[in-house]
């Protein structure tokens, strides 16, 4: 796996600015932040934990000591997944004592959301 750091992508929620995989082909830029995005989503362990994170709900938050255990890994290696989906901008975090929670960055999904739906479903919307 390559150790490449991932940029954080901003957090604007204007959706002219991302237009649907179907609307127009991507200009450079757009794919090059897009495809950050889906490597950090590339991983199983990385899919699973932004899940788990969302499922609480709009403004929930779950401690990483809630995490951790769900998977058979080091506390050390769930961090860095974490550290990852944090730099896609896909989630942050708030140091609390010892403890570290997280939240999802529901702006970041609801981008891809709109980038992946159909055509159909972006006109009715529309």
């Amino acid at each position: 796996m390559s150790k490449q750091e991932l940029e954080v992508l901003g957090q604007d929620t204007d959706a002219a600015c991302c237009p649907g995989v179907s609307a127009a082909p991507l200009d450079e830029q757009r794919a090059v932040e897009l495809a950050k995005v889906f490597k950090a989503l590339g991983d199983p362990v990385r899919l699973r934990l932004l899940s788990m994170i969302a499922s609480r709900g709009e403004g929930g938050e779950v401690c990483v000591c809630e995490l951790t255990p769900a998977f058979e890994l080091s506390q050390p290696t769930i961090s860095h997944h974490l550290k990852l989906l944090r730099q896609a901008g896909l989630i942050d975090c708030e140091r609390r004592g010892t403890w570290v929670y997280y939240w999802v960055l529901p702006a970041a999904l609801n981008q891809l959301a709109g980038f992946l739906k159909p055509p159909a479903a972006v006109e009715a919307v529309a």
